[in-house]
């Protein structure tokens, strides 16, 4: 609440994200709570109407959503205008294409945030003035005072004795699942998220473990390729998945959501493929691509990759 999203004793806060999600629990319940400031509350569906019904009509000042919401109003012409203090994200990294629109849009760049329902958000491109830092696009920022990070065998991990503000200890009744987030000597805790780390100590989310896309001994993140494909301005949501693949061992399959009264046809297909190849690389272009009305997602917005790989 203070170092990652910056809420004032003047800001009208409004966490958009379902409280049944970490991000909505710990950050627009129990946070505001604890701080004494109040967070709006909205029982309805999400539209991009009432969102900015909301942020006009109620003058909010400092707003926090999952990506999903960030990517929507993104593809609305009528979201813009408005000037916001603080903007924040969590759950799926943010798109390149979605922090530029917010900068003329919402009058403030987005910011992302990464954690676990574990921890609650401990990795920011954080919004406090003793702490903030230039936003480096496609990063999520640097531990939070109280958290040490590091990346152990390829995942984002948690230097636990050098974290005094991490609180989980294991899962009720499960010591099979405990010990797999845990290294040998319980130094490290294992989000399961890969990940890198630059020179700067900023890191950089990859995807999870078992949603990395293995091709002809190439590991692709699905997030390389969707922030290429989401440039496009006839797709308004996008996910990758790999496909089991004889020869190369796994291939990529896209499911895209068209801006309406667009078609998808064997053309705009082709737009695509070309659109990765040349924007990120020639071998990662999706074979295929499906031309869906919506993606399964979770109640926060993350997209269920799984459904799609059964599919």
């Amino acid at each position: 609440m203070h170092y990652g999203l910056d809420v004032r004793d003047d800001d009208v806060f409004w966490n958009a994200a379902d409280p049944g999600w970490a991000y909505g629990l710990y950050y627009g319940i129990l946070g505001p709570l604890a701080t004494g400031h109040r967070n709006l509350l909205l029982h309805a569906g999400f539209s991009p109407e009432l969102t900015a019904q909301i942020l006009g009509g109620l003058g909010v000042t400092n707003f926090a959503a999952a990506p999903t919401v960030y990517r929507t109003l993104s593809k609305d012409p009528r979201i813009t205008g408005f000037s916001l203090r603080r903007a924040s994200s969590a759950g799926e990294p943010l798109t390149p294409d979605v922090i530029g629109w917010a900068q003329q849009a919402l009058g403030t760049e987005v910011r992302d945030h990464y954690g676990q329902t574990e921890h609650g958000m401990f990795i920011n491109n954080h919004w406090h003035d003793d702490v903030h830092e230039a936003l480096v696009p496609g990063s999520m920022g640097k531990p939070m005072p109280g958290f040490a990070a590091g990346v152990v065998d390829g995942q984002i991990a948690i230097d636990v004795p050098a974290s005094p503000l991490m609180w989980f200890s294991g899962y009720l009744d499960a010591p099979d699942k405990t010990a797999a987030r845990f290294t040998e000597d319980r130094r490290w805790y294992l989000t399961g998220d890969t990940g890198r780390a630059d020179e700067e100590g900023r890191y950089f989310f990859t995807a999870r473990d078992d949603d990395v896309i293995i091709m002809a001994g190439y590991r692709i993140g699905p997030f390389d390729v969707e922030s290429v494909l989401i440039t496009h301005p006839s797709v308004i949501d996008v996910a990758v998945v790999g496909r089991p693949d004889e020869l190369r061992g796994e291939v990529i399959e896209a499911f895209v959501v068209l801006a309406p009264g667009v078609e998808g046809t064997e053309a705009p297909e082709k737009e695509l493929q070309q659109l990765v190849k040349s924007e990120f690389a020639a071998h990662a272009y999706p074979r295929t691509v499906h031309f869906v009305d919506a993606l399964p997602k979770t109640p926060s917005g993350k997209i269920q990759r799984f459904l799609l790989r059964k599919g």
